[in-house]
């Protein structure tokens, strides 16, 4: 009797570990427009930090992304369990935020003077060099505006990545959602961070192997000193990309005749169904996010006037 119950429990063990890891690669899947530009954003905050200080100022952030996640996975679990129709709202929120972020990007890029950098930063980012090359400074006291920042903006992209991952578990019961989004969040977590401190230090590992006698181990420094660069640019269009796709593709689901559309174009595509959803969900992000953006734009200039 005893060894029966004991095969049951295991049994329903294994079935909500089963749940919990089909939940989390979903979750995963769908988080991937968050992830790239967490990614790119995280590792550009570190530029500017002095080579030795640039490993504490990721890990700073790095704890400071899991208090974040500490106190949005039960906020989370609280609402799914106590109101669980404000998740597709905040669903279609996160996925509007996500295109006009995107937006922003492409017209910073496209069209800068609509969208000025602020020059504030310039300056700021100026006198990080400055200070990284005086020996006075006390670093970490000049740092930790830079780490507050870092981590007020890891809260908004690990919101979003909570929320989307449990716009995924609508179906699934609290302790699988709870599992599930501590994955998440664990493996996000030391996932991006992890991934941020090595390209930083793509550099430094480059410059260490140009010391080196062998001609072999100089060319694989040339190649990561070329190689860094270009990643982060790479991160940073597949980041905003992403983030059109994941964002779109939320705001077709929340909307019926959007969705239809998405569906009928889908099978009148035949093999090619997928990648034409996929690129619906693109110009559906791209076209709201431009949108949103426009309608900020003006809101701004109507409250100077």
């Amino acid at each position: 009797m005893a060894g029966g119950s004991l095969l049951l429990l295991l049994d329903d063990i294994a079935a909500i570990l089963d749940d919990v890891s089909v939940m989390t690669k979903l979750a995963a899947k769908k988080t991937a427009g968050v992830l790239g530009d967490d990614l790119a954003l995280n590792a550009q905050q570190v530029t500017g930090v002095r080579a030795d200080r640039e490993l504490a100022v990721v890990w700073a952030v790095a704890k400071g992304s899991f208090v974040n996640k500490l106190i949005l996975v039960p906020a989370a679990l609280i609402i799914s369990a106590v109101a669980a129709w404000l998740i597709t709202p905040l669903l279609m929120i996160g996925g509007a935020f996500l295109c006009y972020e995107g937006a922003e990007k492409v017209v910073h890029k496209v069209a800068p003077s609509l969208l000025p950098h602020d020059t504030d930063d310039d300056a700021a980012h100026q006198q990080r060099l400055k200070a990284n090359a005086d020996e006075q400074v006390d670093l970490v006291a000049l740092e930790k505006d830079k780490i507050r920042g870092a981590i007020r903006t890891d809260f908004i992209l690990s919101a979003e990545i909570v929320v989307i991952s449990l716009g995924v578990m609508t179906a699934a019961t609290l302790a699988t959602k709870a599992a599930a989004l501590s994955a998440i969040a664990i493996l996000m977590t030391v996932g991006v961070y992890g991934l941020v401190g090595l390209i930083v230090k793509l550099d430094d590992m480059g410059v260490h192997l140009l010391n080196k006698p062998s001609s072999a181990a100089q060319a694989l420094g040339r190649g990561l000193l070329a190689f860094a660069p270009q990643l982060m640019r790479f991160l940073s269009i597949a980041g905003t990309v992403a983030m059109f796709l994941v964002g779109g593709g939320i705001l077709v689901h929340g909307v019926a005749i959007l969705s239809e559309q998405a569906q009928t174009l889908s099978a009148l595509s035949g093999v090619f169904g997928g990648l034409t959803e996929t690129l619906y969900n693109g110009v559906v992000g791209l076209i709201a996010g431009l949108l949103i953006l426009a309608g900020v734009i003006l809101g701004k200039k109507l409250i100077k006037k």
